[in-house]
């Protein structure tokens, strides 16, 4: 634990999806993933590439991208760098007028990049033919970003539109099913 909650919280997400990354079949990178058209490796690539893009155009320099021929090890250089750059002094800080309003670098990288760490857990595992169990945290991540997106959530490029499910589902599942994911591990 540091004195920066940012930095923590993302230390935090970021070792999640590392653990599902680092558990992951190489065999299964390209394998279908439950975000249409990509694949385990693409889920990854998609993480990485949106937090250097947000970051780059809040002034850190990243370097190169690293090489997605090991995910698992591309997110733990990117994590490095990313870390490096949200420790600097008053990085995190900086105010910055985001969709949702006045906020700082930090706080809004933290809501939209810190909510993708967690949901494309989900993705990574499946694509690898794995189930995934969110912890009670993860879950009120996912719901807070499910309350505040509202119907921005399904726009083109973030979540299918939410699926049915059962009214005694339990609380993963119905969170899945609000971001447009089934439960169920696909074969």
């Amino acid at each position: 634990m540091t004195d920066n909650p940012i930095l923590d919280a993302y230390a935090q997400r970021a070792a999640g999806l590392q653990a599902v990354l680092d558990a992951t079949d190489p065999a299964a990178w390209d394998a279908p993933s439950p975000c249409d058209g990509w694949s385990g490796r693409d889920v990854v690539a998609h993480v990485v590439d949106t937090q250097r893009d947000y970051l780059g155009r809040h002034g850190a320099d990243l370097g190169e991208r690293p090489d997605l021929t090991d995910p698992a090890a591309a997110w733990r250089a990117h994590t490095e760098r990313a870390t490096a750059a949200l420790a600097e002094p008053g990085f995190a800080d900086t105010p910055f007028d985001a969709m949702t309003g006045p906020s700082t670098v930090g706080a809004t990288f933290l809501m939209f990049h810190g909510f993708d760490m967690v949901a494309h857990r989900w993705d990574v595992a499946a694509a690898g033919g794995r189930p995934h169990r969110f912890t009670d945290a993860d879950l009120d991540v996912l719901e807070g970003m499910v309350a505040a997106m509202g119907e921005h959530l399904y726009g083109e490029g973030v979540c299918a539109p939410p699926v049915e499910v059962p009214a005694d589902a339990d609380r993963q599942t119905r969170v899945l099913a609000a971001l447009g994911r089934r439960a169920a591990v696909p074969a």
